[in-house]
């Protein structure tokens, strides 16, 4: 027996709930099906553990008593979004994996649903690269993580990217011994190079061992723990954790019988209003390869849906206007381009905190602001141009990056963040102090072309 909805939205974390919400909100019967528990990676094993880790990695408590405050957020943000709450508010949820079995109709174990749409929001899993060994040990995920009951005396992470950065410098803050393996030549390689070299710099003060710029070639159990191989140099650990990127979950949705399109690495291909190859369905979040965070997931979905009833019908997703943030020590967040990719007649202003006076009071001078600035269409740089790029690296830098990114998304004038009276002495005093550089020297610094690392 089928029933049916307006919209079905399948998967239950971030970019789902987003859907599932923002139809409800908009008088729509949606309904959501998912088959792990509703919050989804973010609210499990991803965003909320690790943030309230990292938090008490700097409270001097003991491992357990950290995990035990991990669990207690966890249970409060989740009670916020379990199934009962969102039946409250107008949402049916199913418990299971959906399957499309065609344009308008989800199959869910023996039942059947229809709606004229459908959003997949199915997310993503942690990759397993191909390592040799690697099947043959106990590795864990951020999965399991969390789960741990005690402190590692020696964990091993292979990947350098936002993840491993941010568990290294948690666990070394509790008093582990971290070695982290990465194959870029420096951690954090999607980043500003200067970026990555501060939080490199952090990483080492911290005591962390960094193996960079080969990758791990073999992992194997032996007596004394898990040996990782690099070149020519071997390091054992008591526990391995890899976080070397995420991978779609698109297995058994019917996506291949449906004909929707796929790019080359597994993710669903969407275009600027998430619309797939197949009129009525939509995707959203990490199985679109966009941009791997939870509140982009949950524009994506609240968008999705916008579409799906036909409401908001300008409204495109923009991930270069999205900012993101790595919570190591200092803080990394970004919004738009890099140096390297800003485009001909663009100026950077680089501001070092060491003339930023409430870095200077913290005692926490490691890190700049770097804002990129293009010309507007007609105005061109009149008035500083408009923002298409910030990176920050400091102690509150993703409390920062909402200066920067308001005035990308708004494609306001430079001069507009120059001019905005800022509470003196806070971190937000550095944007204000950057922005001043596109128009004269600030400590003896001004605004300079883009340079190619």
């Amino acid at each position: 027996m089928a029933t049916s909805h307006d919209v079905i939205v399948i998967g239950g974390g971030s970019a789902g709930l987003g859907a599932a919400r923002n139809a409800a909100t908009n008088g729509a019967k949606p309904l959501l099906v998912t088959d792990g528990p509703i919050g989804g990676d973010c609210t499990w094993t991803g965003c909320v553990p690790s943030k309230a880790l990292i938090a008490q990695s700097k409270q001097r408590v003991s491992f357990s008593d950290a995990i035990a405050t991990v669990h207690r957020a966890i249970d409060q943000i989740a009670s916020a979004e379990n199934a009962d709450v969102l039946r409250a508010e107008g949402i049916d949820v199913v418990d299971g994996r959906g399957k499309i079995a065609a344009p308008g109709e989800v199959v869910v174990g023996t039942s059947r649903f229809r709606a004229k749409n459908i959003v997949i929001a199915t997310g993503s899993r942690a990759t397993i690269p191909p390592i040799p060994g690697l099947d043959d040990v106990a590795y864990i995920t951020n999965h399991e993580l969390f789960s741990l009951k005690t402190l590692p005396k020696r964990l091993g992470i292979i990947g350098g990217g936002a993840v491993g950065c941010e568990m290294a410098m948690a666990f070394a803050g509790f008093g582990c011994s971290v070695a982290l393996f990465e194959g870029a030549e420096r951690p954090l390689p999607i980043e500003e190079p200067d970026a990555s070299a501060v939080v490199a710099s952090a990483m080492l003060s911290a005591g962390i061992s960094l193996h960079l710029g080969a990758f791990v070639s073999r992992v194997a159990e032996t007596t004394d723990g898990i040996r990782v191989d690099i070149d020519n140099t071997s390091t054992t650990v008591d526990t391995l954790l890899v976080a070397a990127g995420r991978t779609p979950n698109t297995e058994g949705l019917g996506i291949e019988e449906l004909g929707i399109d796929v790019l080359a690495n597994g993710h669903i291909s969407v275009d600027e209003r998430l619309q797939t190859s197949v009129d009525s369905i939509r995707a959203a979040g990490d199985v679109t390869g966009l941009l791997p965070f939870t509140h982009s997931a949950d524009e994506q979905g609240r968008m999705a849906t916008a579409h799906a009833l036909g409401l908001r019908a300008k409204w495109k997703y923009d991930p270069s206007t999205t900012p993101w943030v790595t919570f190591t020590t200092p803080e990394v967040a970004r919004v738009g381009v890099t140096e390297r990719e800003a485009p001909s007649g663009a100026r950077v202003a680089h501001l070092p905190l060491h003339h930023v006076d409430r870095a200077i009071t913290e005692g926490k001078t490691d890190g700049f602001v770097k804002l990129i600035a293009g010309p507007k269409p007609i105005t061109r740089n009149m008035f500083g141009g408009q923002i298409i790029g910030a990176t920050i690296v400091a102690e509150r830098a993703g409390e920062m990056i909402h200066g920067p990114t308001l005035a990308a998304r708004l494609g306001m004038f430079v001069g507009r963040l120059a001019q905005v009276t800022v509470p003196y002495p806070t971190w937000t005093t550095a944007i204000q102090q950057a922005a001043g550089m596109f128009f004269q020297p600030m400590n003896g610094i001004e605004a300079r072309p883009p340079e190619r690392q």
